[in-house]
């Protein structure tokens, strides 16, 4: 599936709640679906600044394709974070950067969210961004 694929999903199944306490639950749910977080990538090195609540992400790569890792004390916080996973997970770092999330601008999440959690939402995807220019970087792409 492409990146442009998940994303498209992702509006469709927000796209049936007109209410946003129903889009809340839904991405509420979304990081009750994100699968654990291995203990050994809960470590400070992997801990995001910018979020007010607690959020670690880790990368690898693996056959020129991204695994990302994430985790959240903040339910919201931990759905968003599911949202760029379930997006940007198993593409090439070229993939990650040539395809902004255009999904939160089509879904309005931004105007729907706190400064402080849109401030958390911008530096996990830049966290995500970084992780793929480093691994371009390296020749791992």
């Amino acid at each position: 599936m492409t990146i442009k694929e998940a994303q498209d999903i992702l509006i469709d199944e927000f796209e049936v709640f007109e209410e946003w306490e129903d889009r809340y639950r839904q991405i509420i749910k979304i990081g009750r679906d994100l699968a654990p977080l291995p203990e050994e990538f809960r470590l400070d090195k992997n801990k995001l600044d910018g979020c007010q609540s607690q959020v670690w992400i880790h990368a690898e790569i693996k056959e020129g394709k991204m695994e990302l890792y994430a985790d959240s004390d903040a339910m919201i916080v931990k759905g968003l974070i599911g949202m760029l996973i379930r997006v940007y997970n198993g593409h090439t770092p070229d993939e990650i950067l040539s395809n902004p999330p255009e999904f939160l601008t089509k879904l309005k999440i931004d105007n729907h969210l706190s400064p402080t959690r849109k401030n958390g939402l911008s530096a996990m995807l830049k966290q995500i961004q970084n992780y793929s220019i480093v691994f371009k970087a390296m020749g791992k792409s």
